[in-house]
């Protein structure tokens, strides 16, 4: 075909609509595929309400706050490790940061200490997990993935040293609870912290060199070290970021519930991954964002949200959360491929 045919066929081909030029340009975006699912589970969820609204009580304002208050607990600690999947590590001990962190606090309130220090001391705790976790993995050379499985049975194992398998009072009032578990009208204040937190790892991620050097060691090690970027400095930072976020989620649930107990948090670490990866971060890292993982935890909560208004057996809901992470994957290694 010579160039004035080529021009010409170029010309009357036809256009396509702004509808489907839009959906291109969301596709385009990071996490645009999770997202559409997400829209359009939303739209199916609305319908059903509508149509059966004693059945299916989707849009009732409890429900509604429910789902506020229960998407910021794994939200906020899928942030920090996304921000570590994506600098090429994993994290399973979140979940006992979690709860061991909240009991430090309610161990030290209760024993006298004041409540702001109390919730000091449990974020430092979190940090220091976060960062011994990271030196451990940098130095040792050993996969994350099991210093951190044995990190996790060595806290949960502290949990209950501590706890003596008892549950632990938290009762607090003030502007300390206000702060972090109160409802500003219809919105419960934890959501409005996960925003937050949202919006600064948005920020480190997307704005930031720091950001820049997540991607650098997740995408490519060797490039990385090339560049002057000092990978294990970087990945010991995302271990921390992530114990202070899983133990910043620890403290706003366990204001929110006035009491910790030695399970509570189990599971968490798995959530989290699984709210990245349906998000579309990267298992081998360089690859991830924030929309995703916010996304991920409110899709993960909303399936638990129709099976409980469906009064579907409690079993049912690892079933398809097991379906949707595989689904979720395979989509997005699909994507991948095809960009």
């Amino acid at each position: 075909m010579n160039i004035d045919n080529s021009k010409e066929f170029y010309m009357n081909r036809p256009r396509r609509s702004r509808v489907g030029a839009f959906f291109d340009r969301v596709r385009r975006q990071k996490a645009s595929n999770i997202l559409i699912v997400f829209i359009t589970i939303q739209i199916l969820a609305v319908i059903f309400s509508l149509i059966f609204p004693e059945k299916f009580r989707y849009l009732s304002i409890a429900n509604i706050q429910v789902l506020l208050k229960a998407i910021p607990q794994i939200g906020i600690i899928a942030l920090g490790v996304n921000l570590l999947m994506i600098s090429g590590e994993f994290d399973l001990s979140t979940g006992a940061t979690f709860t061991f962190t909240a009991l430090i606090m309610a161990k030290a309130f209760n024993a006298g200490v004041p409540v702001w220090i109390a919730a000091l001391i449990s974020l430092l705790v979190g940090a220091f997990i976060g960062f011994s976790n990271g030196v451990i993995v940098v130095k040792s050379k050993v996969p994350s993935f099991i210093i951190t499985l044995g990190a996790m049975y060595f806290w949960r194992g502290m949990i209950l040293v501590l706890s003596q398998a008892q549950n632990e009072r938290f009762d607090t009032s003030g502007a300390f609870k206000n702060i972090f578990s109160a409802n500003v009208g219809p919105v419960q204040v934890q959501f409005i912290w996960l925003i937050i937190v949202a919006f600064i790892t948005w920020f480190i991620l997307e704005r930031h060199r720091l950001g820049n050097h997540f991607f650098a060691a997740g995408g490519n090690r060797n490039a990385a070290i090339a560049l002057g970027i000092n990978v294990d400095r970087v990945k010991i930072i995302a271990f921390v970021i992530t114990g202070v976020l899983a133990a910043f989620s620890g403290l706003i649930s366990t204001i929110r519930v006035a009491t910790i107990s030695p399970i509570q948090g189990e599971g968490l670490e798995l959530q989290a991954i699984a709210a990245c990866v349906i998000g579309g971060t990267a298992l081998m890292g360089g690859s991830g964002s924030v929309l995703g993982v916010i996304i991920g935890a409110a899709l993960l909560y909303t399936i638990q949200d129709f099976l409980l208004l469906l009064r579907a057996p409690g079993f049912y809901l690892k079933l398809f959360l097991g379906l949707v992470i595989i689904i979720a994957v395979v989509l997005n290694q699909i994507v991948r491929k095809e960009e």
